[in-house]
């Protein structure tokens, strides 16, 4: 199952225990199904319990019988078709709403959402109808489709006039609808208690929590790794000064402070620098300061020689 399947079957076990709630959230599903027109018109759904859930918010909520039929979606998945086949059915769901369906643009009637209890009722119900959220494992995402601009306009007002929290929806066009959608996770978390998923926002901010460990993790592997790189780079090129100093002028060239680390670099080229000054009995800053005179050597030897410096 989806996401977004989970999310709708568990918004479908909720109990609706207030007269209020229970119109507010069929209003919500039916306003956003596009069924709600005096046209006939069918939605389809792939989630089960959101079209019995829809069928009986029908009844229980205005009065009105609709329709069930299996179908297949898009998708060639099976899918079931809600409809309203009666002319008087799809004018009295309108009617119970304060809605003739001669208006020239649908729009969300606040008169049913006068309590929040009820703005949470009509939000679940729409999302059950035009919702979706992408997997918490591939991306940040919850969207309300809606066929209409003024609709959608209306729902992004009151997406962001949610008491419980303060939501911060977008909307862009798309393919002849409309998307109001969240992309940041801490409010699609939010979004999701808010409508009542508490189930699906615990897994949602245990991947998020999941993905942020994983990404400290690389990023100190990362760090690591490229603290390792440049120490090997550095003892490679304090290695090949001092083999050029070596095979040139030679060691007992050099004073003692200076050739006792170039043997011990030579001997042990991947020992760190606090290692080396353990083991002169000398400080990290001192064992660095002296590899450099060492690479100055090298590299004057190169100059002086006309030969290429590789160091």
């Amino acid at each position: 199952m989806s996401f977004s399947g989970k999310i709708k079957a568990e918004l479908c076990r909720i109990e609706i225990k207030r007269p209020c709630c229970l119109g507010a959230e069929c209003y919500g599903a039916w306003l956003f199904s596009r069924c709600f027109t005096l046209r006939d018109s069918a939605w389809v759904t792939e989630s089960a319990p959101a079209a019995r859930r829809a069928m009986e918010l029908c009844a229980a909520g205005a009065g009105v019988s609709a329709q069930l039929n299996y179908a297949v979606s898009r998708r060639q998945k099976p899918a079931y078709r809600v409809t309203l086949p009666e002319p008087s059915a799809r004018a009295q769901l309108l009617e119970a709403f304060g809605h003739s369906g001669q208006e020239t643009s649908l729009r969300i009637n606040r008169a049913p959402l006068e309590e929040d209890c009820c703005v949470q009722a009509f939000l679940r119900g729409a999302f059950l109808t035009c919702g979706t959220a992408t997997d918490p494992n591939k991306g940040y995402h919850l969207e309300f489709a809606v066929p209409y601009k003024n609709l959608a306009k209306d729902l992004y007002t009151l997406l962001g006039e949610i008491p419980a929290f303060r939501a911060a929806p977008a909307i862009v066009q798309r393919k002849g609808a409309y998307a109001v959608y969240l992309k940041e996770s801490g409010q699609i978390e939010n979004m999701l208690a808010y409508l009542g998923a508490s189930g699906a926002a615990m897994e949602l901010m245990q991947v998020k929590m999941y993905k942020e460990a994983r990404n400290n993790i690389n990023r100190k592997t990362n760090f690591e790794t490229a603290n390792m790189d440049k120490t090997f780079s550095a003892s490679a090129r304090q290695t090949a000064a001092i083999a050029i100093i070596n095979d040139t002028v030679g060691l007992d060239s050099l004073p003692s402070h200076l050739g006792d680390l170039a043997r011990l670099r030579l001997s042990y080229p991947d020992m760190t620098l606090r290692e080396l000054g353990e083991r002169l009995h000398i400080s990290r800053s001192g064992v660095n300061h002296r590899l450099q005179r060492l690479l100055e050597i090298g590299e004057e030897i190169l100059e002086e020689r006309g030969m290429e410096n590789i160091l």
